[in-house]
């Protein structure tokens, strides 16, 4: 089986065994973000930026996916992420296994294969794929809280498609008979002059006015499990980097038969850099 090698292991988040799951398991003994839904999680929300950053935040949406760590895993794990504009082709790998400090996760290669059947994906391999944080960083939490279920990954565009993508995925699990849970990896308003955005000046008004207004608006409709609002108030008010993904974890959470939402938390690279660049981070889960 061709494997995955990881790029970011040991910059972005521990790249060894040992630190890595001491730092997952730092994050849930500080319990700083907590999920109050009832109910069986069946999707979340999570930030993609380095650990020191957005993992306590990232780790705390896995750990409520997995009932604290109570329930079973399931057979797959669906994350969606990757920066994907509109218009361009989504992307999906369907072989092979990815690589984690915490040991290999299998690619769910019956359900990429059926899925990628139905849209005209662009297809990585193990040996043949663009460096992408976004995704990477997860999956050392899901072998962490989901160790024996395998995982299919998917980048879909900014557009219809992606919630035509999510639903996909749900009928043709549904065909094969498999659980699934389904991760949405985005992070929210770029800020700064190195992004090329300072709608609000700069400062600590500027930092409060990307958290109350500019992504609360899409948190908002992130917990109104409204994927098309999302993706339309990420592209305008440039507050998803990854608006597509985020919506597609939506459609499919909704295909799941999920009703509810929670606000797991919301915190910024601001609150540990407090500079004139930073990025909004918000966990999510579905049930």
């Amino acid at each position: 089986m061709n494997v995955r090698k990881p790029v970011f292991a040991g910059t972005w988040y521990p790249g060894n065994s040992s630190e890595c799951r001491k730092q997952i398991e730092s994050f849930l003994k500080q319990g700083r973000f907590r999920a109050g839904l009832e109910g069986t999680k069946k999707a979340g929300i999570v930030p993609h930026a380095g650990w020191s950053f957005s993992g306590d935040l990232a780790c705390s949406v896995f750990d409520a996916l997995s009932e604290n760590g109570k329930t079973r895993g399931p057979d797959v794990i669906v994350i969606f992420g990757m920066h994907m504009p509109p218009g361009v082709r989504p992307v999906i790998m369907k072989e092979g296994a990815w690589e984690t400090p915490l040991g290999e996760i299998g690619v769910a290669q019956d359900l990429g294969e059926k899925v990628a059947s139905k849209h005209p994906f662009q297809v990585e391999t193990p040996d043949a794929f663009a460096p992408e944080n976004t995704i990477e960083l997860q999956m050392p939490f899901a072998k962490y809280f989901f160790d024996g279920s395998k995982v299919l990954t998917i980048g879909p565009p900014a557009g219809p498609e992606a919630l035509e993508i999510g639903q996909t995925v749900v009928q043709e699990a549904e065909s094969l008979g498999l659980d699934l849970k389904i991760i949405g990896s985005t992070d929210l308003t770029h800020y700064g002059i190195n992004f090329g955005f300072t709608p609000a000046g700069s400062g600590h008004s500027a930092y409060e006015w990307v958290r109350d207004k500019n992504d609360r608006e899409v948190i908002e409709k992130m917990l109104a499990m409204d994927p098309e609002g999302v993706m339309a108030s990420g592209l305008a008010n440039h507050n998803a980097c990854c608006p597509g993904a985020a919506a597609a974890a939506i459609a499919a959470a909704k295909a799941l038969g999920a009703e509810q939402s929670d606000l797991v938390g919301y915190s910024s690279s601001y609150e540990k850099n407090p500079g004139s660049t930073f990025v909004g981070y918000t966990g999510i889960v579905y049930a």
